[in-house]
């Protein structure tokens, strides 16, 4: 079978008039890396006959052990639609990471998805997940560069000529679409220069593939309309941030929806509600993984419509967890904390992990909350037991050095140097002089 896949990338490639192809991986900072090769060498690629030096790549390996090896996942391979063709097209297989005896390399984030999903299997479960991907289009100037200038003042579901970036998107999605993406809706978001495009829920690999794949073709359609996109959190003060809301759900054996019971409250399986409560219960630890920058915990605060309190709701938005009202097969649960920042395979690792905890363990989240918890008081939240979420990226990483579960997704070597990673980060945004400062303090003191 596996002989017959090979072949017919091979069939494919010539009919397509292949020149290039791009082996794809990511860092453990979810960075998009790729080995190129010219189409000569796809055959050898299939046979997992090309390697590269690691000792460069973050948290990768050291030198003296820097050999890494390329494995193509076969169902990965597609072309670029965006690039001239007079030079011949351009291909893509994403790969998985291993080591020179063949063994999977612990520091590859793709591995550590596939390591979740091999528990969630054993449990009798697969993952599905559709991630809502926000990103803002901003002009770049005279040298190429992006300045943070929107394109447009549009806001929610708003058309052109108001909606500046409306055939940016258009051309994203129909890149997305010949690549394979179904995609579901786009459309303009809350803030000025801010989109969305939502591609169907899948397997929670091949969602993590296309969460990575996304980002790369959205930036380089958004080049050729002259545009930067950013997939960075918070880019502009006093406006809204961009989220990656996650969408998840679990399938038994038997094909149905595990998050799906008539006879309980809200229709949710005993299952789902000691998923939600894993996944409150770890929110803390996870929130690194989540949203793993600095920046990320300026789209985190009050007032903007992303969750700042851990907590769980059947019936509103301003939750951490939100469960939409489909019942049955669409039965589903919605993280709203992730950005789009993160690294997709470390991120569903997390979240799978966390969930697969609370089943493990019969984890009870608390009540669902029907009201407004920014309405709430302090006194209130406390009362109802509802705790924040880090605040900060140095909270964050206190929070997951904290949770050997959540690290126990990632596995020892990635965890390990996340940390290390994102402190030295932290240390370095710490003891920075920033503009505010300079502006309220330097005239006055």
């Amino acid at each position: 079978m596996k002989a017959q896949i090979k072949e017919e990338i091979l069939r494919r490639a010539a009919k397509e008039n292949v020149k290039f192809i791009r082996l794809q991986f990511t860092d453990i900072l979810g960075i998009l890396k790729n080995v190129a090769i010219p189409v000569s060498q796809l055959e050898k690629a299939l046979n997992n006959e090309i390697y590269f030096d690691g000792s460069s790549i973050e948290g990768f390996t050291r030198i003296e052990e820097s050999d890494m090896k390329l494995r193509p996942d076969y169902s990965t391979f597609t072309t670029f639609k965006w690039h001239p063709n007079d030079k011949g097209t351009v291909g893509r297989l994403i790969c998985d990471v291993y080591l020179p005896n063949d063994q999977p390399f612990p520091g590859d984030p793709r591995y550590a998805l596939r390591q979740v999903l091999k528990e969630a299997r054993s449990m009798g479960f697969s993952v599905m997940i559709g991630p809502e991907c926000e990103f803002f289009l901003f002009k770049r100037n005279e040298d190429g560069r992006p300045v943070p200038i929107t394109n447009d003042e549009g806001s929610y579901f708003d058309l052109g000529p108001v909606d500046k970036g409306e055939d940016a998107r258009r051309d994203i999605v129909l890149a997305l679409e010949e690549m394979g993406f179904e995609v579901e809706a786009s459309h303009h978001e809350v803030a000025r220069g801010q989109h969305e495009i939502d591609f169907k829920y899948d397997d929670a690999l091949v969602a993590a593939d296309r969460v990575a794949t996304f980002k790369f073709a959205t930036r380089a359609i958004a080049a050729q309309h002259g545009l930067h996109a950013t997939f960075m959190p918070k880019p502009i003060y006093g406006i809204c941030g961009s989220g990656m809301h996650t969408n998840i759900s679990l399938y038994g054996a038997d094909g149905r929806n595990a998050f799906y019971d008539p006879d309980k409250e809200f229709e949710l399986s005993d299952t789902c509600r000691h998923f939600i409560g894993g996944l409150l219960h770890h929110a803390p630890g996870i929130t690194l993984v989540t949203n793993p920058l600095v920046n990320s915990y300026k789209r985190l605060v009050p007032g903007f419509e992303a969750p700042v309190y851990i907590s769980w709701s059947a019936q509103n938005r301003s939750a951490l967890i939100r469960v939409p009202t489909t019942r049955g097969k669409g039965t589903r649960m919605e993280l709203r904390s992730p950005d789009p920042s993160c690294n997709p395979y470390l991120a569903f690792a997390a979240i799978i992990k966390a969930g697969l905890d609370g089943i493990k363990n019969g984890i009870e989240p608390p009540p669902s909350l029907n009201g407004n918890i920014y309405h709430m008081t302090p006194e209130e939240r406390r009362a109802k037991g509802i705790n924040n979420l880090p605040a900060s990226l140095e909270e964050a990483i206190a929070a997951f050095a904290a949770d050997p579960v959540v690290q126990s997704a990632l596995g020892e070597h990635i965890s390990s140097r996340l940390l290390e990673a994102k402190r030295i980060e932290w240390e370095h945004y710490r003891s920075q002089v920033h503009q505010w400062e300079l502006d309220h303090y330097l005239g006055v003191f």
